[in-house]
């Protein structure tokens, strides 16, 4: 990554894009600019800022003068009609190209259409490590202006790799992450889902079917789950339901053999609390929960209700499972908004911090069926 920069950062250079931005925001201050002080107050040489004005000007946000700059006027034909490429790149890292993340990444691609923007994607890894290795590929190779980038935030790698991104000289973004309390990321913006909100919309969807006692099932590996497991908590505690008698079990790294005795293992805990009813993050889990509960011969949603996460492949389950869907599209899309916002407006702008409302798809699974005590059932 090239840099030359500003006096402010200690003689280090700024990015293109960084001065570009300070032009724009001279310009709009002043309403002109000289090649001679724009040059002396970024500490860079005034071929650079030449290049600078040029590249804003073939862009059609200034029109260039002798000397200097001033912002567009009607009467320079010069930008006149102009069809310009692409106005920025982003780049975009996602965890996962194969499940929960296309949506996301099919969002961002249609408003940077509308945007006029290029996006850049690249896959990577639940792991920081690897997610800091596609974001240096991205800043070394793409000569991108802001980034987009769900990053693994556990552990000291990943509060190391957030404060990373946020010491980076160009825009980011989270999309479905937020930055913990003890990081000061005072300049991450972010948009992603109140999974929290989700979970405690199940819950008051299965106690309005009339289940009392419900259950919650996730895998402690996914960066959702706290938050799933944070909104059941919640909800149990708004409907009064005793959270020490209720049952939460972890689901991470089981493979098929253990994953049979783990499901029998929490419907026996199911059997012994009078649990009829189970939130199960994710909805390929809650898939896997209701085959194990209908080869055990437990009626879904007769003797057990199911609500699944995510709603990737829920409805593909017999029954069809009823899910909180994310609205993956809109993260994507709200997060090109963001970062379109951002390159307009610098350094201005106020950071922007954006929750997404998910939304409850009820199917088969949960509702319209006697409640039968397990026991009964078995």
């Amino acid at each position: 990554m090239s840099t030359e920069s500003s006096p402010e950062s200690g003689g280090k250079s700024l990015f293109s894009l960084q001065r570009r931005e300070r032009l724009m925001e001279e310009l709009r201050a002043h309403g002109a600019i000289t090649v001679r002080d724009i040059a002396a107050k970024l500490g860079v040489s005034e071929l650079t800022i030449r290049r600078d004005v040029n590249i804003l000007a073939d862009e059609g946000l200034v029109s260039r003068v002798h000397g200097g700059a001033t912002l567009p006027s009607p009467l320079d034909r010069s930008t006149a009609g102009r069809t310009t490429s692409h106005s920025y790149s982003i780049g975009m890292v996602v965890p996962s190209l194969d499940y929960y993340w296309p949506q996301v990444i099919s969002g961002a691609r249609g408003e940077a259409e509308v945007q006029n923007l290029r996006i850049v994607v690249r896959g990577s890894a639940y792991d920081a490590a690897d997610n800091r290795r596609q974001v240096q590929a991205l800043l070394d190779t793409q000569n991108i202006d802001g980034l987009i980038v769900a990053p693994d935030m556990g552990g000291e790698h990943g509060k190391e790799l957030l404060r990373w991104l946020n010491a980076l000289p160009i825009p980011v973004i989270l999309a479905e992450r937020r930055a913990p309390l003890e990081i000061p990321a005072h300049k991450l913006e972010w948009v992603a889902t109140d999974h929290a909100f989700g979970a405690g919309m199940a819950v008051r969807h299965l106690w309005q079917e009339g289940h009392r006692m419900i259950g919650c099932l996730t895998d402690s590996t996914s960066p959702t789950s706290p938050h799933v497991v944070r909104g059941w908590t919640q909800a149990m505690n708004a409907l009064k339901i005793p959270l020490e008698k209720s049952i939460h079990e972890d689901s991470a790294k089981l493979d098929n053999g253990d994953r049979a005795k783990h499901f029998d293992r929490v419907l026996e805990l199911c059997r012994a609390s009078g649990t009829t009813a189970m939130l199960v993050h994710s909805d390929t889990q809650a898939v896997a929960f209701v085959q194990h509960c209908v080869d055990r011969g437990v009626d879904v949603p007769g003797s057990m209700a199911i609500v699944g996460y995510d709603d990737e492949v829920a409805y593909l389950a017999e029954p069809a499972i009823s899910a909180v869907r994310p609205p993956k599209s809109y993260v994507g899309k709200v997060a090109v908004q963001l970062m379109a916002a951002r390159l307009a407006e610098g350094r201005m702008r106020p950071v922007h911090r954006v929750d997404l409302n998910p939304e409850l798809i009820v199917r088969e699974s949960s509702v319209g069926a006697p409640r039968v005590v397990m026991e009964e059932a078995l």
